[in-house]
């Protein structure tokens, strides 16, 4: 409980204690640590030889005490007599690693040698000695021991005897129930008859109650008795305990003293001087809080003044301006308490002002007179707007300029039409009230200047049109490209205050180590806003925070933080220069959705204008005039529709359907109307056509020659000459004769027709296609039809159908297949290539013309056939020589001969007749089998012989024959 010896627990400078020791010899063997310089070298006052003996908090605050000493809790806890590590409380709680764990040695302890303890074992030797002694002469230790656990067992057997209700911590007799419990009120009765066992009974209790008093006082006095010692030690050291306290009391009063001295001469006078610059500070503070209040106040008037002048970005500038100083600065007045919510409606009312502008803008712009002049209409204006209206976030502006736009096209195409009509002598305004009605009653070159002019207005109206939502675009890639900078620069920020983190943690930890900065970083590697970081957190209690007559820190603070939304300048591409503000919070995505509608905004303009066309045209439409058009007049306006359709799709780079769907439409009628006046015209021609040789007109020959370099085109009309060009015989086709009909060469004009149809109008050309195909084969059934077919006899009145007729027939068709190479090339060039496959009806209507051909020379084969079946089976070999029969024969051929060959050429002239002769050459084989002549070399084989060379010399005697293989041999059957 209490140590042995008296040393005193205060280690005093003159003790030769051993531990006082051990600490001057470790300040003498290590350096002392580093301090400042002391800032009071000397007492102010009183004598410091007086004070020499007591600790000096400014002298020895450095010096090295006992309570710099650092104690290893788990290795003063630790038996160093166990053979084997048990587990206890650490091992338990931090694991087998927290006794593995290596401790750093301190710096501020020395190492500790056996030389250290050679002065207290020379001290202790001798008590040591006493201490044997004394062992030897004081009774053993087992013996005592045994005493006193027996004491102790007999005085806990005592112990045992007293109710455990009097051993109870709550033990209080003014409980009823322990009150009755220690002494029950039936031992008090004092009912007859029983008084004497009555007081028999409470004499018993009394006794037992002063028995249990006897033991608690001998057990009381039994361990006072063994704790003597101890409790004389205590109170011998409790004296000396106050002796101490004393002494600290006298040190501390001094100390307190010495303090109070030092806080009059040196704190005083400096505390004052914070406090009177605290208290200027707080009066600038308040100056200028007035001071912005004053300004605060004239919000309201300078908002007034900044609308009267349509300045909306300016007065929104100025309220958020006002709304963040309310909220930042003069949170809490109770003047300004209503001024917020003022200034709240005031903005709503400058967002109706701004859209109500803007729609007068958008008006203004739309309807001025559409001269060609394509300047945007007061461009400060719209962009000061679209600013506004970006920072109120009203992003569905455009769609206001888009129902302008829907007004303004309908107005364009009323005030064409009212102007044209006015010029026009012929419409009478007051008959014909409908403005579309006086519009049906113009002719076509009236009606198609108004369509040129009204494209014309339209192409100038999308051109202004492009121009203001190119500005509008602008302005919102202005606040776009802003926001991207904005991230940027707080990018860099978040970079640089990391950077700046790191050096001021290094320059804490120097600090801390009682370095110097200048001795850590050199004259060029201090921190660029080292000297502000310094200032900022140790501000010199002298210095002045700013003049009287400058700007006072508060001031600018304020101004900072009322023009927080740091502006920056950019161009419009007008050469207007804006500021964008911050406050425009609006995300990338949201400005780049709004970019977007504005864009899709231009493409509605075409598809509005182009809509408005296409009523015009229907509205014209309406009695069939467009479908009344001749081709050149059709073709004029298919160009001027392509024309302006072309122009809309440069300016707004979209294309728009709806008029070239009309476009579509109307073509497709005309294509019908065209097919049909010619395909009616050509079956007039059929039917009134006698299949005769035709003359070919001069104009028909240039037209095949027009053809022959390549230009599939109708040519112009030449003047008339002073001589006219005879007709010719022939049609001569890249040096070729051909005898056609006049049928044919009006089909070759229209196929003509059609092809330059397709060079005109472009987007027809599948339809012209499918309807050329079907005009070619129209031509090809019909002519079947009225010649093979013999329906010219009912049709026209023909007698017969002449090998002339079919041998013409054929040169037509000849002629017709010449050209189909050339047509399918013509409109493969025009086709795009997934429509190729719709040239395969050209290569259909060839062969069905070759079959067609084929079959008239079957044709023609088969005449002669019928006319040498009927001659030869009345044959009969005898004399006169040649017989008549082959005289019939020899006749027969010269008039088919001379039917076809002007009309066919020399080399279709000679298969021809050689597939006669064959014909013949069978009929006569099979008429000798039937007489039994053979070649025999006998009379009847010399008159056949003498026959057939009659026969074989009047074909080749005909023109073009003369070298004609007819090998008669093969009459005669082969013997075998």
């Amino acid at each position: 409980m209490a140590s042995s010896h008296s040393s005193s627990p205060v280690p005093q400078s003159n003790s030769s204690d051993a531990f006082f020791k051990k600490e001057m010899d470790a300040t003498k063997r290590f350096r002392p640590v580093q301090s400042l310089p002391d800032v009071c070298p000397k007492e102010p006052t009183g004598d410091p030889n007086n004070l020499c003996d007591s600790p000096s908090l400014v002298v020895d605050q450095h010096r090295w005490t006992i309570y710099h000493s650092k104690v290893n809790l788990p290795a003063a806890l630790n038996d160093p007599r166990l053979a084997k590590r048990e587990s206890d409380f650490f091992t338990k709680t931090w694991g087998v690693d927290f006794v593995d764990t290596e401790v750093t040695p301190s710096f501020y302890l020395p190492q500790i040698t056996k030389e250290h303890f050679a002065l207290y074992q020379q001290e202790i030797t001798p008590r040591e000695k006493v201490h044997e002694r004394c062992k030897n002469i004081c009774t053993p230790k087992d013996t005592f021991e045994r005493t006193l656990l027996h004491t102790h067992d007999k005085s806990r057997t005592d112990l045992e005897q007293v109710p455990k209700i009097f051993m109870k911590p709550d033990f209080a007799l003014e409980d009823s129930l322990t009150f009755n419990a220690v002494l029950p009120w039936s031992h008090f009765s004092t009912a007859g008859g029983k008084g004497n066992r009555d007081a028999a009974s409470s004499k018993l209790l009394q006794e037992k109650l002063s028995h249990y008093l006897d033991i608690v006082e001998v057990n009381i006095a039994h361990q006072i008795s063994l704790r003597s010692e101890a409790f004389f030690h205590a109170m011998t050291s409790q004296h000396e305990l106050q002796d101490y306290l004393r002494k600290t009391s006298q040190a501390v009063k001094l100390l307190r003293e010495k303090i109070a001295k030092i806080d009059k001469i040196m704190c005083e006078g400096s505390l004052r001087v914070l406090r009177l610059s605290l208290t200027r500070n707080n009066c600038i503070k308040a100056y200028n809080k007035l001071k912005l209040m004053a300004t605060v106040h004239q919000t309201q008037p300078t908002v007034q003044l900044l609308l009267s002048t349509s300045e909306f970005v300016g007065a929104l500038d100025l309220i958020a301006t006002t709304q963040e100083v309310l909220q930042q600065e003069l949170q809490g007045i109770h003047s300004f308490r209503h001024l917020g919510s003022q200034l709240c409606e005031l903005e709503k009312l400058i967002d109706k002002m701004m859209i109500a502008e803007f729609s007068t803008y958008a008006r203004n712009d739309l309807n001025r007179p559409l001269e060609d002049d394509c300047q945007i209409l007061e461009e400060e204006r719209l962009i000061s707007l679209v600013f506004g209206l970006l920072k109120q976030r009203k992003l569905n502006f455009y769609e206001i300029y888009g129902d302008e736009m829907i007004i303004t096209a309908k107005n364009i195409i009323k005030q064409c039409v009212v102007n044209t009509v006015s010029q026009i002598e012929e419409i009478d305004t007051e008959v014909v009230v409908k403005l579309a009605d006086q519009m049906r009653m113009m002719n076509f070159p009236q009606w198609f200047d108004l369509l040129k002019n009204i494209f014309s207005k339209f192409t100038i109206f999308l051109k202004r049109i492009k121009a203001t939502l190119n500005t509008i675009r602008s302005v919102v890639f202005l606040v776009l490209d802003k926001n991207q900078k904005t991230r940027d620069l707080e990018d860099t920020l978040q970079k640089s205050s990391a950077k700046d983190s790191v050096v001021d943690t290094e320059v804490a930890y120097l600090t801390h180590e009682g370095m110097f900065i200048s001795d850590a970083f050199g004259d060029g590697d201090l921190p660029p806003v080292g000297a502000d970081t310094t200032s900022q957190r140790n501000p010199s209690p002298s210095s002045e925070p700013c003049s009287s007559d400058s700007v006072s820190e508060p001031e600018c603070a304020t101004d900072s933080s009322s023009s927080k939304e740091q502006t920056s300048s950019s161009v419009t591409p007008g050469g207007v220069e804006m500021m964008i503000g911050d406050d425009m919070k609006l995300t990338d995505l949201e400005l780049g959705r709004l970019a977007n509608n504005i864009q899709e905004l231009l493409y509605n303009a075409s598809d509005i204008c182009h809509d408005r066309s296409v009523k015009f045209l229907m509205a014209r439409a309406k009695d069939g005039f467009l479908e009344k058009l001749n081709s050149n007049e059709f073709v004029a306006l298919s160009r001027l529709m392509e024309g302006f359709i072309l122009d809309t799709e440069q300016i707004c780079g979209r294309k728009s359907m709806s008029l070239r769907g009309a476009l579509q439409s109307q073509a497709n009628r005309f294509v019908n109307r065209f097919h049909e006046e010619r395909k009616t015209k050509l079956s007039l021609l059929l039917d009134n056509e006698r299949w005769k040789q035709a003359e070919v007109p001069a104009e028909f020959q240039d037209l095949v020659d027009s053809v022959s370099d390549g230009r599939i085109s109708l040519p112009e009309k030449k003047p008339a000459a002073t001589e006219e060009r005879k007709p010719t015989e022939f049609l001569i086709v890249e040096g070729q004769k051909y005898a056609t009909v006049g049928t044919v060469l009006l089909l070759i004009r229209i196929i003509l027709e059609y092809c330059q149809c397709v060079d005109n109008i472009p987007s027809i050309a599948t339809d012209m296609l499918t309807r050329l195909s079907d005009l070619l084969k129209y031509f090809n059934s019909r002519s079947c039809q009225l010649v093979l077919g013999a329906g010219a006899l009912q049709v026209v009145g023909l007698k017969t159908i002449t090998t002339k007729n079919l041998a013409l027939s054929s040169r037509c068709l000849q002629l017709i297949v010449h050209y189909i190479p050339i047509i399918r090339a013509h409109f493969e060039a025009r086709l795009q290539p997934k429509q190729f496959s719709m040239l395969r009806h050209f290569d259909h209507i060839t062969k069905d013309y070759h079959d067609h051909i084929a079959e008239i020379s079957a044709k023609l084969v088969a005449i002669m056939d019928s006319l040498f079946d009927k001659l030869l089976s009345k044959y009969e070999v005898k004399a006169p020589v040649p017989s008549a029969c082959f005289r019939n024969i020899c006749k027969q051929m010269a008039k088919m001969h001379e039917a076809i060959y002007d009309l066919l050429p020399e080399e279709q002239t000679q298969m021809l007749f050689l597939r006669i002769n064959a014909s013949y050459k069978l009929h006569l084989k099979r008429q000798l089998a039937h007489l039994n002549v053979v070649n025999d070399g006998g009379p009847l084989n010399g008159l056949v012989t003498s026959d057939v060379a009659f026969y074989t010399g009047n074909l080749q005697a005909l023109k073009g024959l003369n070298n004609l293989d007819l090998n008669m041999a093969e009459i005669w059957e082969q013997k075998r």
